[in-house]
């Protein structure tokens, strides 16, 4: 509802994106993402969502949960090796192998988020950051640093912008060897998103 009013909305926790209907898994009781979603659908606030995973591993639960859902796009790009080991089919998934780096995952990413954006006709974003694809992550198995993460928050969020399209940020997951670096991604996808919400109002 935040991102509806504000253009640019986080919460501090969230993207349990591996929940399925039945069943939870992967650390994730229920799909914030999904109910999220379908309460905002529910009470009219909008038709068309676009879910934009981040998190290095597969959005799986939301993928199984809109599969037949024309009203909800899903886009996932998650290391191809990595949790969880069946990956359900996403709208768009873009799986990258072991150790991709920061120029490899950008190049990426930015057709993926074009598609999305131009398949989905969404009236709202669910922006899933997650802080694991860094370097120093225990369950990552990429090899962003701290900078990439920051081109890649501030990639999706300003095409979101340029779009239209509302975006509501959810923290995903992050289990960097070094706590304070998971604190620090998280922390620098909360300064680019206030950053863009501060710059649109000065326009």
């Amino acid at each position: 509802r935040s991102a509806l009013k504000e253009g640019i909305a986080a919460n501090l926790a969230g993207g349990t994106h591996h929940a399925y209907p039945d069943h939870g898994e992967g650390y994730c009781v229920f799909n914030d993402v999904a109910v999220a979603t379908r309460v905002m659908q529910r009470d009219g606030r909008v038709k068309k969502v676009v879910i934009i995973d981040c998190d290095v591993h597969q959005g799986n639960g939301s993928a199984a949960i809109f599969q037949e859902d024309d009203s909800v796009f899903t886009f996932s790009i998650h290391g191809a090796k990595n949790f969880p080991f069946h990956k359900e089919s996403s709208d768009l998934d873009i799986a990258l192998p072991d150790g991709t780096n920061d120029e490899a995952y950008l190049e990426a990413l930015e057709p993926g988020l074009e598609e999305a954006i131009e398949r989905s006709e969404a009236e709202l974003a669910i922006y899933v950051s997650g802080a694991d694809p860094y370097v120093g992550d225990r369950l990552g198995k990429l090899a962003l640093s701290k900078a990439g993460l920051a081109q890649r928050d501030r990639m999706v969020l300003e095409v979101c912008h340029q779009a239209g399209i509302p975006a509501a940020i959810t923290m995903g997951g992050g289990y960097a060897r070094i706590v304070e670096d998971t604190v620090d991604i998280h922390f620098q996808t909360l300064q680019i998103a206030e950053e863009i919400h501060r710059n649109d109002h000065l326009q």
